[in-house]
């Protein structure tokens, strides 16, 4: 019911004194008034910034593949490496000295900034219909960039990390797509016309690939050069630091740009208290204070508002993107994250599964009772080989999404991985968070006390492979499930660095062993003695004489109550006695 409806001078309309039924009525807006195209410019959501470190000659890389027709070229590296800050500079630098050139940014991480993007395109430019409640946005967009008569323009297309974004046809993109049939994937909204460019800034290498059409258009965005990463800690920091100290610094960081202006800006908040040698200091303590100062996160205009300004977050992204795509590439990152940093050999990571359960308490002296054992025939050959067969396409396929994310390199030969040590770092924060940090360990150090052997001559090459692998061991402490597995590891490490005269890491390694055995066996158990009887050798080739011998006194008096004057470990351990005397 409706007693009157009024509109304004020079409308037309209905007004109604009293009706008790059904008005249909049809209201007709004026069509839109055609805007005049605007000249170009530049939409760059980021000031530049003052302390850009130039790397090199990436940006002349871009420059020189975007001056080429219907070119693209994208930005590949670890997210914090600065593909984006590269882009923001590449940008600026564009919109200076081309000011008839279009400059259009599209942050591409999820699919409504995507939208967000094209529609802010369509408002620069001012597309005829794009108000309409039913326009498709990034056709109106697709459509105006394929034509030439509208001029030159480079699209960036920041953090497309996501493969769905642009190749699932299931997302509908602009505010409305019309019904099913109509949706087509984001890919196909990019234009390849000759007066366009685009630049991709990426972590997922695969990604990259699909988007430029080439491995030529694809640039590799490392860490720094130390070179360039003292540079940005200085403009960073606005003062001078002692060189060695920010040397050490920046190395500890890993080069890593973020990181290294996350260190400054939390140097800088905390000033005077806090210096470039305090930060070094304490990043060196432990891993949890480590992972504190990385867990900073002091803001940066500079960066995209749904990006964090913490490295270990910006990493941890990409390990869930990881975990729900491919769960076993996601443990074979976590499994990783233990070993040391270098080197890791490609067999150990998918062991042969007869060897998996072959970790055992060695009833071996290393002062003189070397019998061989089950873990110590393995040779590297027999390990490759034996892993072959058991690998298959599962671990393969691990391995490439990894290496997609940028997240493990490996080397010329494709036998042996690395992983940046922050990186590592991350992972575990990560798995602590999510309750499955012992779980890993566990599989870690059991398999590594697997497949480490003794330290006898034949087993040399073998130990060398692995014992950087072994030595990182004395830094956990694992849960008492696997403390025997821990032991045998540190036992069968220290006896290889004693036998290559590393004395100092064996006095370490095999004196953690002793006293997790004499702990958990009792001081007359076979085990037990073995480690002291090679924790007296390692003492003894120090120089400790008065220690060793009152070990080997221990160990040759109860290898005597235990099994008799005549056996062969007793003789052994007389013999070791009477060479220290």
């Amino acid at each position: 019911m409706m007693d009157s409806v009024s509109f304004g001078s020079g409308n037309q309309g209905q007004q109604i004194a009293h009706n008790s039924g059904i008005i249909n009525a049809a209201f007709h807006l004026p069509p839109e008034r055609p805007e005049t195209p605007p000249q170009p410019f530049a939409i760059i959501p980021f000031f530049r910034d003052p302390d850009f470190v130039n790397r090199g000659d990436i940006l002349d890389q871009i420059d020189q593949r975007c001056s080429k027709p219907a070119a693209r070229v994208a930005l590949v590296g670890l997210g914090g490496v600065g593909k984006s800050q590269l882009a923001i500079e590449f940008a600026h630098r564009i919109a200076a000295g081309h000011p008839d050139k279009w400059v259009f940014w599209v942050h591409a991480g999820t699919q409504a900034r995507v939208d967000e993007g094209f529609g802010t395109i369509a408002d620069a430019v001012k597309l005829p219909g794009r108000n309409q409640p039913k326009a498709d946005i990034p056709q109106l967009v697709y459509s105006w960039l394929s034509n030439e008569r509208n001029g030159k323009w480079i699209m960036i297309l920041d953090s497309a990390d996501d493969h769905d974004v642009f190749y699932n046809a299931n997302n509908t993109h602009g505010p409305t797509m019309g019904d099913a049939r109509d949706r087509r994937p984001f890919a196909t909204y990019l234009p390849q016309s000759r007066n366009g460019s685009i630049v991709v800034t990426t972590r997922v290498r695969d990604l990259a690939f699909r988007l430029t059409g080439r491995c030529q258009n694809m640039i590799d965005v490392g860490p720094m050069a130390q070179t360039d990463a003292l540079t940005l800690l200085g403009k960073k920091l606005g003062s001078p630091a002692d060189l060695g100290v920010a040397a050490d610094l920046v190395e500890a960081l890993d080069l890593v740009p973020l990181a290294i202006s996350q260190a400054a800006a939390y140097i800088q908040a905390r000033a005077p208290r806090t210096s470039p040698e305090k930060y070094l200091a304490e990043f060196r303590e432990n891993e949890r204070k480590r992972a504190r100062l990385l867990g900073y996160d002091s803001g940066d205009l500079r960066r995209d508002r749904g990006a964090s300004n913490a490295i270990l977050t910006t990493w941890q992204i990409s390990f869930d993107h990881i975990r729900s795509k491919q769960p076993t590439a996601a443990d074979l990152l976590s499994l990783m994250s233990f070993f040391d940093r270098q080197g890791i050999p490609g067999w150990v990571l998918k062991p042969p599964r007869a060897t998996t359960d072959t970790a055992q308490v060695q009833n071996i002296d290393a002062a003189g009772d070397r019998e061989s054992d089950a873990s110590g025939d393995a040779t590297d050959e027999d390990a490759d080989d034996d892993a072959d067969d058991t690998l298959g396409a599962g671990f393969e396929d691990d391995v490439a999404i990894l290496r997609d994310y940028c997240l493990i390199a490996i080397d010329v030969n494709g036998d042996e991985f690395e992983m940046h040590g922050l990186v590592q770092l991350s992972t575990r924060r990560w798995l602590e968070a999510s309750g499955q940090l012992e779980s890993f360990k566990q599989r870690y150090i059991e398999r590594m006390a697997a497949l480490f052997p003794t330290g006898i001559y034949e087993n040399w090459a073998t130990c060398r492979g692995l014992f950087a692998h072994a030595q990182v061991a004395l830094c956990y402490r694992p849960s008492e499930s696997v403390t025997e597995a821990w032991a045998t590891l540190l036992h069968n490490g220290g006896w290889y660095a004693w036998s290559q005269g590393r004395y100092d890491i064996a006095q370490q390694m095999v004196g953690k062993a002793r006293e997790v055995r004499q702990r958990r066996f009792g001081r007359e158990d076979v085990a037990t003695l073995a480690s002291i009887s090679l924790f007296a050798l390692v003492l003894l080739n120090r120089g400790k004489w008065k220690e060793a011998e009152k070990l080997f006194m221990q160990v040759m008096e109860t290898r005597k109550t235990k099994l008799g004057a005549n056996h062969p470990d007793t003789l052994s351990s007389m013999a070791n006695l009477a060479s220290t005397l």
